[in-house]
């Protein structure tokens, strides 16, 4: 038999106020699990349950409205997950301009201990200097921001061929053939083709991050035919002549020194192989960019146009110093979407300044992005891949 609480002892044990329980019962977050026959609320064990949830997701900064849209204890679990995962984004980037405030007043506080004038505009430089390099190197600590942008491809592209089947039907791997994937990332190309990579093939998956190449373990499991490695694509560490193909999918364009990665490339490959990279124009996810900057227009979602350092109106230009036989093949798709939370997510996950403006503009920002999807929103995506043949000696 359920034990019943009033109001009042339910209060005090979840150490909240009677009228907050009262406000939850108005806004149909919590209602009781029965009435006395004098109208007196009473709840239950279950109750206290729900009410934990609310009171942790309220802390964790959501409103009430997102608290019942995420129908708590029996409704919609990606909802909550990718719900969670924003304010985790948000908390953490939070935390970290925190830690560059610390910085801050440290350095300050050593400049007055040795009687320095102190330089309160290169303490705010510090400050912004330091955010925007833990920001990049949040991005790339795990594969979660990345996961995000797949996602929304994955989920709300016009074409349900997909971006990792496509480019993998273009690689047209063989039994024997060595190859090396640059940025892997998150080991999305192999893990959603798994079933189609040839016996034989013998795929070193590498990255910059040793926490991108776990979740990509962790995501294509102990398979005989791919081994792991953390390599900078400017330093390549491996002989002259090795691999019968080369893979860089959206990944060029974040090299320092671009050439350098494109010669070490050449110098890897064997004589008459080639390199399959892929990239994007100006045009793609612009429309991500207008509703940002429409919002705010000192958002950034890119230190860098990342198009402009290689991207498909340039590319083959760049390649063409380097590699021979250089063609281009375009990925026809688009995104419709509805819904605001995989745009958001796509929005945090990006390497710009979005995040530092936002943090305390979430909500507002949130109901923005909703009204302007809410009758449908129409993404541009245009991006490609470029094929370079190694040249025969």
């Amino acid at each position: 038999m359920s034990q019943y609480y009033t109001s009042g002892e339910f209060a005090n044990k979840a150490h909240v106020s009677i009228r907050t329980i009262r406000y939850y019962d108005q806004k149909n977050l919590l209602k009781p699990a029965t009435h006395t026959k004098s109208g007196a609320r009473l709840y239950t064990d279950q109750d206290f349950a729900k009410l934990q949830q609310i009171l942790l997701l309220k802390y964790l900064g959501f409103s009430l409205s997102d608290i019942r849209e995420m129908t708590i204890g029996s409704g919609d679990k990606q909802l909550l997950r990718n719900s969670l995962q924003i304010q985790k984004r948000l908390a953490e980037e939070r935390l970290e301009e925190m830690k560059n405030v610390v910085n801050a007043i440290d350095s300050t506080s050593q400049a007055l201990d040795r009687n320095d004038q102190v330089d309160w505009s290169k303490m705010l430089n510090l400050i912004h200097l330091t955010s925007m390099n833990q920001s990049l190197s949040m991005q790339y600590k795990n594969a979660t921001n990345i996961s995000a942008r797949i996602r929304l491809h994955r989920n709300y592209s016009v074409n349900k061929e997909g971006w990792f089947p496509w480019l993998f039907s273009n690689l047209h791997l063989k039994s024997g053939m060595k190859v090396l994937e640059l940025g892997a990332g998150n080991g999305a190309l192999w893990s959603q083709n798994i079933d189609q990579v040839p016996a034989g093939v013998n795929i070193i998956l590498s990255d910059v991050s040793e926490g991108m190449l776990a979740d990509a373990k962790n995501e294509i499991g102990d398979k005989p035919e791919f081994q792991y490695a953390v390599i900078d694509a400017q330093k390549i560490p491996f002989a002259d002549n090795t691999f019968d193909l080369v893979i860089a999918n959206h990944m060029l364009f974040y090299c320092d020194d671009i050439s350098l990665a494109l010669r070490e490339i050449r110098r890897v490959l064997k004589p008459g192989a080639s390199l399959v990279c892929s990239t994007y124009s100006k045009r793609h996810m612009r429309e991500i960019t207008d509703l940002v900057q429409s919002f705010n227009s000192n958002i950034v979602l890119s230190s860098t146009n990342l198009y402009e350092r290689f991207g498909l109106d340039n590319g083959k230009q760049i390649l063409s110093k380097f590699f021979s036989d250089v063609t281009c093949k375009k990925y026809h798709d688009a995104i419709e979407i509805s819904e605001a939370t995989p745009i958001i997510s796509y929005i945090l996950s990006c390497h710009g300044n979005q995040n530092e403006l936002l943090l305390n503009h979430y909500q507002e920002f949130k109901q923005y992005v909703e009204q302007k999807v809410s009758g449908g929103f129409s993404i541009t995506k245009d991006a490609g891949f470029f094929t370079a043949r190694n040249q025969i000696s």
